[in-house]
């Protein structure tokens, strides 16, 4: 599909906003703290996993190793996943949108029956508990992040209760599609968590392989968010029947009431392969100013072909353009550059 002007500018915006981590786990409604879940660590912690050939589509970057601890959760009860931009306790706060900049896609949790929960690697088969996408409009819309920062970055999952007990991976996934309007433009932040389901129940469904489930041109993940559109194809198997999430829900959904106006510098700077560039962006609500300075290294520069002013250029299993049609190519994790002005 082709991208828009808008589409390209909304991506702008979003590119330069804010990334997020799952990272915090209820059961229900009592806090674990953070002993049973694969929390991604590092400066790159809250950047996204953007090649769904690579192994990280299963628990994130170093989500392959477990941590010590398992959550012990009763087949029918209810986990809450959380996200937030950072680690930070400010981060944390409701006035903080937990995937703020546009990052507007589907919620999905997926499943893995494994045998010991602090050693499995995610390569098992993964079913699906919980799937939210488009709720309503469109151009973008309000989506299953939208709800999902409504509500202070919560997000309620029924554990089927039919299970088999036993240990389980979890894997809380957001599909941000800001720029996914080119190949391997869609974002999955990932978070996996450990638990121990309890109960009498002997269901064990069947599942996908991570990787393998995911297409970079599956319909819902290459996607122009920035178009007319009636309905939203969630990416990966159905939910499980035995589950209990909104999986396509058309529920009107009352907007958080606060305005936010974002400003994008558009001052044209020159760069060299070797430079650091800074990019400061503003964002200013009713009730707060945030300001934010990031920064990236500019790893190729070029003008007239190549990848579109905030388009995908470089990054590991790319095969797309690695030149500009202006800007410079800049480097933000392994796996995704973008064309920066």
């Amino acid at each position: 599909m082709k991208a828009t002007g808008f589409a390209i500018a909304a991506a702008s915006v979003a590119g330069a906003s804010a990334h997020a981590i799952f990272q915090k786990l209820a059961v229900n409604g009592v806090d674990q703290g953070t002993s049973c879940i694969r929390l991604p660590q590092g400066p790159s912690a809250n950047f996204p996993v953007t090649l769904v050939s690579s192994d990280d589509i299963r628990c994130n970057v170093g989500g392959s190793t477990g941590v010590s601890g398992v959550c012990s959760v009763p087949a029918g009860g209810t986990i809450t996943v959380e996200m937030h931009p950072t680690y930070s306790d400010a981060d944390r706060s409701c006035d903080v949108e937990a995937i703020g900049g546009g990052h507007h896609g589907p919620v999905q949790v997926y499943m893995q029956k494994v045998t010991d929960a602090t050693t499995a690697d995610g390569s098992g088969p993964w079913f699906k508990v919980y799937a939210e996408g488009l709720i309503s409009g469109y151009n973008a819309g309000y989506w299953a992040t939208d709800r999902m920062n409504d509500n202070c970055g919560k997000v309620d999952v029924v554990i089927p209760s039919g299970l088999a007990p036993g240990n389980y991976l979890v894997r809380a996934e957001v599909i941000a599609l800001h720029a996914a309007f080119q190949t391997n433009g869609a974002q999955f932040y990932i978070t996996c968590y450990q638990i121990n389901v309890t109960g009498s129940g002997t269901a064990q469904p069947s599942g996908v392989l991570l990787p393998g489930a995911y297409s970079p041109t599956d319909p819902g993940i290459y996607w122009d968010l920035y178009r007319s559109f009636s309905s939203y194809p969630l990416p990966g198997p159905t939910v499980y029947s035995g589950g209990g999430s909104p999986a396509s829900s058309t529920t009107g959904t009352t907007l958080r009431t606060t305005t936010t106006t974002t400003t994008i510098s558009t001052t044209a700077r020159t760069t060299t392969p070797s430079s650091t560039t800074r990019v400061a962006t503003t964002t200013t609500t009713a009730s707060t100013t945030r300001a934010t300075t990031t920064s990236s290294t500019t790893t190729t520069g070029s003008s007239g072909t190549g990848a579109p002013l905030w388009g995908q250029c470089g990054g590991l299993g790319w095969t797309g353009p690695t030149t500009c049609a202006s800007g410079n190519c800049v480097s933000t994790n392994a796996y995704y550059s973008q064309c920066q002005p």
